[in-house]
């Protein structure tokens, strides 16, 4: 259990600016985490392991990517009682993102709306992020080291620079998965964010084809490789795509055909919507950008079930969007997804959803 009451901060939080205010919240992770000062908002983690991808997941409730962009908080964000944490999006060179304003919130929805666009400090500085945490340091993704019963898991996604050419998109991704693949426990590549521009075109059947073709075939390179440097047997690093809730049922079958065609091992659903149906009339509603909290529960549910129903049993989905309370944690194992990512919840109701929804999981199922 935390020792500071999550409302109180909320209250001072919710007084600032969006985007200060995280940046405040990333500046205190990344200065308490590892120190007594970390007691202020960790918790005990709920156990309830899962063997998904050929990987066991503590529990199953994750961070959401996006939250940490550069990987600065790994240990302070495992502290709270995750089962598995993904940072990024990293993209292979720094940069500024899109213009500010860029983070807006809907209170009464329980919502934000994001139009950041990978805003990142490039790949290099966040595989020396990654190494530098207690977490890598440790031994946790050490092979050749003892690794402690059911560690937390890392997540490391990628995606591509505004700058790059959609047609070239594929280079920049190969670029990052070369740089993250030693030290990721699974890779999650985003093709769905709506704030760089043509990206969600990737999810189109030719398109994704070649990305995920590609990405198969370097992720054998990459796993001959650290055999052939000692490493046996060949690790496997999982590949997870995540896709969009703004997807119709065709789209999603052809999404999951070509997941299972060029084995990749699992889907991540979803991202951000850029629906406003559910936010009409209110502050903020209008800005571009994609909208996450409360309203893209059923729309992420949706797509989950369509993949459940499209890629059957036993591939790997992880539900995520709208869990803002342990109830909507379960909705999604409920609709399909194994394990379940939070991050706009964690906003609005703080550190102790984590354990609510890990603990009505492991009680439900």
């Amino acid at each position: 259990m935390s020792l500071v009451p999550y409302a109180l901060t909320r209250r001072f939080l919710f007084s600032l600016d969006p985007e200060a205010a995280h940046e405040l919240t990333m500046q205190a992770l990344a200065g308490t985490q590892g120190t007594p000062l970390q007691w202020a908002y960790a918790a005990e983690r709920v156990e309830d392991p899962i063997e998904l991808a050929g990987l066991t997941f503590p529990n199953r409730v994750g961070m959401a990517a996006g939250l940490d962009k550069n990987a600065r908080c790994i240990d302070g964000l495992g502290a709270m009682g995750f089962g598995f944490i993904e940072v990024g999006t990293v993209t292979p060179l720094a940069q500024s993102g899109n213009p500010k304003p860029r983070m807006f919130r809907l209170p009464a929805a329980q919502a934000l709306i994001n139009r950041l666009g990978f805003n990142n400090e490039g790949l290099a500085a966040f595989v020396a992020n990654v190494r530098h945490s207690s977490f890598y340091r440790q031994g946790h993704l050490k092979r050749h080291a003892p690794r402690p019963a059911r560690p937390m898991l890392l997540g490391l996604n990628i995606g591509k620079n505004a700058a790059t050419p959609i047609a070239q998109a594929t280079d920049d991704y190969l670029t990052c998965l070369d740089g993250v693949y030693p030290y990721a426990d699974y890779v999650a590549v985003n093709i769905s964010s709506p704030n760089t521009q043509n990206l969600r075109t990737l999810q189109s059947d030719e398109a994704l084809d070649g990305l995920l073709g590609a990405l198969a075939e370097r992720r054998e390179h990459l796993a001959n490789k650290a055999a052939i440097h000692g490493e046996k047997p060949a690790r496997h690093v999982p590949i997870f795509v995540k896709i969009a809730p703004d997807l119709d049922e065709a789209q999603v079958q052809a999404i999951a055909a070509a997941l299972q065609r060029h084995c990749m091992d699992g889907v991540i659903a979803t991202n951000t919507t850029l629906g406003r149906e559910a936010v009409k009339g209110q502050p903020h509603a209008e800005e571009a950008g994609g909208l996450s909290g409360a309203p893209v529960l059923l729309p992420s549910n949706r797509v989950i079930a369509q993949l459940r129903a499209a890629l059957g049993q036993g591939f790997p989905i992880i539900g995520v969007g709208g869990v803002m309370s342990a109830e909507d944690a379960v909705s999604k194992i409920r609709a399909g997804a194994d394990v379940v990512q939070i991050y706009t919840g964690l906003i609005y109701q703080g550190p102790e959803l984590v354990r609510q929804s890990a603990a009505l999981i492991k009680k439900t199922f």
